[in-house]
């Protein structure tokens, strides 16, 4: 499953003309648009674990390919604020549209209580898979 959602990744940015990398921080931007939360530069990188160099170059192809734009934080003009372009939503939506019907379809077969249950273990893999990846990268 991780493997195939590893190569479905690089197949979607692809169709989105993106990279996978690009791709994981334009879906932290749309994350931040849909909480209503700004979402700085330096957030953007830390939460992509990149340098903010690497975040430049993202930010720039992103822009190119109008999904993200740049603006400057209004309580904080040293600040750069990353927001969503206005069809960036619509677009990557009509390529992950249908894997999120399918998803709601398979959901759909499971109780509340089974889909809390599933929902409990995603949460729970995902915090492990963070401390492993964590003690990964302090290792070295």
């Amino acid at each position: 499953m991780i493997a195939l959602a590893q190569f479905g990744q690089q197949d979607i940015a692809a169709r989105l003309g993106l990279n996978v990398t690009d791709l994981t921080c334009l879906g932290f931007v749309i994350e931040a648009a849909l909480a209503g939360e700004p979402l700085a530069a330096g957030d953007l990188a830390e939460r992509a674990q990149l340098t903010t160099g690497a975040v430049t170059g993202v930010l720039n192809r992103l822009e190119k390919a109008g999904y993200a734009v740049r603006e400057t934080d209004p309580n904080d003009r040293r600040r750069v604020r990353v927001v969503m372009a206005d069809d960036a939503q619509a677009r990557v939506f009509q390529v992950y549209g249908p894997f999120y019907e399918r998803l709601g379809a398979l959901f759909a077969d499971y109780t509340p209580d089974e889909v809390a249950v599933i929902a409990d273990w995603f949460t729970r893999a995902g915090a492990a898979m963070d401390q492993s990846l964590e003690e990964i990268r302090n290792a070295g």
